[in-house]
């Protein structure tokens, strides 16, 4: 609720709070604002307060008013933000707009999960996180295996020199006979460590495309690489997901039926506990998949992040493939240090210096010393033992946030399974997330995990941040209100 103080009048906090929210994505582009009477019963005000400060908004020409309908968030491109009244943008306070900045994302909005992850939105577990809680991956291994690596010549050692451009060498070899153990066949040479897993897709992607090529992304997908996609260029081609894998007479028409006449140069997949649905690719799905990249000369890029959380004898396109036609994405973050900012990529002999030229250009090389103490937590054994316990506690996690849904009326679209769970509200989830954070939680809704945004009833839950009763009572209760009163479209 607001409360008016000597120095910011109740408009004024109010107008200020949704600028903030407009800058950090968290109301995306082309988002509907709530009703006039709706946010003034949200935030405990008179609708006249609530009108002059959407006429605010209005003024500093981040909403716009469209008859009958209600308000909505501008969409902006690099010409129309650039246009903005600076000077009106710089008498918001707080620091909602930085001048100069262009306070809207692009139509494919991925950076409202990216900033919620660094904005402290609330105390309460946050289900829209891509993440586990940070205690969840608490350990006394991580720094005994720093310690081990920073003695005072170690040190300087690796302070001084840029090291291995590739990698460690100590942790390519762990790596190497981790993917053995997944039956992926890569030596040491043909292993390069990256800033992140993400940082790997994007070396992938400079490295094979340049601007206008085709990239066959599965939908629903991760709505950063579709982002990313888009900021170098790529012509994205949505590949629908289903419960065996992707939509494989889709992808046969894109590589046949090329509106420009060029074939797709790249397919990426999350083949085991794909984000957002927690499905894995059937082994029959996996071999026509790979039949298709090598009739038409595409690259499949494995983006295996999940992999230190997936059943054993999950199947990998990677395994059956050889790393032929191709590449394999993985990293750290999820299961172990965030921050330590380790991942990876391997690829075929052919392809790896291609690849580190890449690399080259952008970091150089990597920090070693994480990557020393990330290799000792691997050889020893505490890395797998570490992610076998995250399982067990993510097995009972997972059992009570989907109790917890189904009695809140929701519906499983995917059979649950890994980290996130694909969930029908029955409601608009962009309007459901606004109200939400109200409330202090922030949610993923589906509309973030498609190419192009278009209103959706579904939406990710985080399985680690949803077992709580008390967020799925004040979710049901907004659901329930959107349900009785709104339409996906926003109309009454």
């Amino acid at each position: 609720m607001l409360m008016k103080t000597p120095s910011q009048s109740l408009t004024e906090q109010l107008s200020q709070r949704l600028a903030q929210r407009i800058r950090d994505r968290l109301l995306p582009a082309g988002a509907r604002l709530p009703s006039v009477r709706e946010t003034a019963q949200t935030q405990g005000v008179n609708p006249s307060t609530v009108v002059a400060a959407y006429d605010q908004l209005l003024a500093w020409g981040l909403v716009e008013a469209r008859p009958r309908r209600g308000f909505f968030v501008r969409e902006f491109d690099k010409k129309s933000a650039s246009a903005l009244d600076i000077k009106a943008l710089t008498a918001i306070k707080s620091d909602a707009i930085r001048p100069g900045e262009p306070p809207l994302a692009s139509p494919i909005n991925a950076t409202a999960l990216i900033r919620g992850m660094f904005h402290h939105i609330s105390d309460k577990p946050q289900p829209g996180m891509g993440v586990f809680p940070p205690d969840w991956l608490v350990s006394s291994f991580m720094t005994a295996a720093v310690r081990k690596v920073v003695s005072p010549s170690a040190l300087q050692t690796a302070s001084l020199s840029y090291g291995e451009p590739k990698g460690d060498p100590a942790l390519r070899q762990a790596l190497s006979t981790r993917l053995a153990a997944m039956a992926i066949d890569a030596a040491p040479a043909h292993i390069i460590t990256t800033v992140g897993a993400t940082h790997a897709l994007d070396v992938v992607s400079r490295t094979l495309l340049k601007p206008g090529d085709a990239v066959m992304v599965e939908e629903p997908g991760w709505a950063v690489e579709f982002a990313r996609l888009d900021a170098l260029g790529a012509r994205i081609l949505p590949v629908p997901r289903g419960p065996l894998g992707p939509d494989l007479d889709v992808m046969a028409r894109y590589c046949e039926d090329s509106p420009t006449g060029a074939p797709p140069k790249l397919f990426v997949s999350v083949s085991v506990l794909h984000n957002p649905t927690g499905q894995s690719l059937s082994p029959g799905h996996a071999h026509r998949v790979l039949q298709l990249a090598h009739r038409h000369g595409f690259y499949v890029v494995e983006d295996d992040t999940y992999g230190h959380i997936a059943p054993p004898h999950a199947t990998r396109l990677c395994a059956l493939d050889g790393l032929r036609q191709t590449i394999y994405v993985s990293g750290f973050a999820k299961i172990l240090a965030p921050n330590w900012r380790v991942g990876f990529l391997a690829a075929s002999p052919e392809l790896t210096e291609r690849l580190l030229d890449t690399k080259l250009l952008g970091t150089l090389t990597t920090p070693s010393l994480l990557e020393k103490a990330l290799a000792l937590c691997m050889e020893q054994g505490q890395l797998r033992r570490h992610a076998e316990r995250i399982r067990t506690r993510l097995d009972g996690a997972r059992s009570r946030s989907v109790k917890l849904a189904l009695a809140a009326g929701c519906r499983f679209v995917a059979e649950p399974a890994g980290l996130f769970g694909w969930l029908d509200t029955g409601v608009d989830t962009e309007a459901l997330a606004q109200r939400m954070l109200d409330e202090g939680y922030l949610l993923a809704p589906g509309a973030l995990f498609h190419a192009a945004r278009k209103p959706s009833t579904l939406m990710r839950i985080n399985f680690a941040t949803t077992q709580e009763a008390g967020f799925w009572a004040v979710f049901g209760r907004w659901r329930d209100a959107l349900a009785g009163g709104t339409r996906p479209d926003g109309a009454t």
